[in-house]
């Protein structure tokens, strides 16, 4: 009976091992064909659970969500920050075989060394998504935006605090990461003569920018070059451009919160992500760029000649990583919080 009893119990460990997998992504991120795949292949059951923007993600872990789910999908900044409040786990290597799949400039970012909490998952630009009978040719600044002489209509920002004081640094002629309060208030002025015009409609998460565009209600958006592809979806009525006073670079990754309840399934996840195939499956789904060599591989050549999935050498010139700043980043909350409520 005791043998019984411990067969039953292992099984009934072995069920809630597999269980369902709780993922926290951004909106609409990963083709539901891959969900479905991955569901039939390991009999795990996967939830999804949508935020538009890192700071949304990362209050909802500190609010009780760190125990909550078992994948959520940080970009590049927010990960050192997500490290020392503790709200991730180290990755379990020994059960992702499929880390060698990894270009080797992703396999040991400044934001994460040796991979030991995260795992690039895609990697893009954040971008001006215009109509093209309003711009006929790519608008060549940001000044369409800041500039109220030179708007051609209603636009939206983007509602990602860095992201957004990162391009206001840009247009400045500052540096995305700078720390100088003189520089930082230069770009909040510019942010709020762009908000303080009769054209501006609001910050907006890259889903509902893309959507007001499509519906006709702005004419430009800030988006990233995922959603402006997607969206679009070769439909020449839209562009994407990156204005010659460049922009930001980002790289999202997968991580496990520090009391993810199916860690175990978790890895099975990252792993699965990595494989060649589904890597190169979910590059072409979300027309995004891809950390992954072994994926890259079997993309099609005109994906990847596509200079609004892969920037240029010229733009990578005046394209930036966002960069942890430490204590520093008080500097540009408060940018962040006049820029919302003047």
């Amino acid at each position: 009976m005791r043998h019984l009893f411990a067969l039953v119990v292992l099984a009934g460990l072995a069920l809630a091992q597999s269980g369902t997998l709780q993922v926290y992504t951004w909106t609409d991120y990963i083709d539901p064909a891959l969900v479905a795949e991955f569901e039939k292949q390991t009999g795990i059951r996967v939830r999804l659970t949508y935020y538009e923007s890192n700071e949304e993600m990362q209050a909802k872990l500190q609010a009780g969500g760190v125990s909550q789910f078992d994948i959520v999908v940080p970009s590049d900044f927010i990960v050192p920050v997500l490290i020392n409040l503790k709200l991730l786990q180290p990755l379990d290597k020994s059960k992702i075989p499929n880390l060698n799949n990894l270009e080797p400039r992703f396999t040991n970012p400044p934001f994460d060394p040796g991979n030991r909490y995260t795992v690039g998952y895609l990697w893009g630009t954040v971008g001006l998504m215009y109509r093209t009978d309003v711009f006929p040719t790519p608008p060549a600044s940001w000044a369409v935006l800041f500039d109220p002489r030179q708007q051609k209509g209603a636009f939206t920002l983007m509602d990602s605090p860095r992201e957004m004081l990162g391009i206001a640094l840009r247009y400045v002629g500052q540096s995305v990461n700078t720390t100088q309060p003189a520089e930082v208030k230069k770009a909040l002025e510019a942010l709020l003569t762009a908000k303080r015009s009769r054209n501006f409609k609001g910050f907006q998460g890259g889903v509902s920018a893309t959507n007001l565009l499509l519906g006709g209600q702005v004419v430009a958006a800030v988006v990233y070059n995922q959603d402006a592809l997607r969206a679009a979806a070769g439909n020449p009525r839209y562009g994407f451009t990156i204005p010659k006073e460049g922009s930001t670079l980002f790289i999202d990754n997968l991580a496990i919160p520090a009391k993810a309840p199916n860690p175990a399934a978790a890895h099975r996840f990252i792993n699965f992500i990595l494989e060649a195939r589904v890597g190169a499956r979910l590059a072409e789904y979300q027309q995004s760029a891809t950390p992954n060599a072994a994926a890259k591989k079997l993309l099609k050549p005109e994906m990847l000649k596509n200079p609004a999935i892969w920037p240029t050498e010229a733009q990578m010139r005046v394209l930036e990583f966002i960069l942890d700043q430490g204590r520093n980043n008080r500097i540009f909350d408060e940018a962040w919080t006049q820029a919302k409520s003047r």
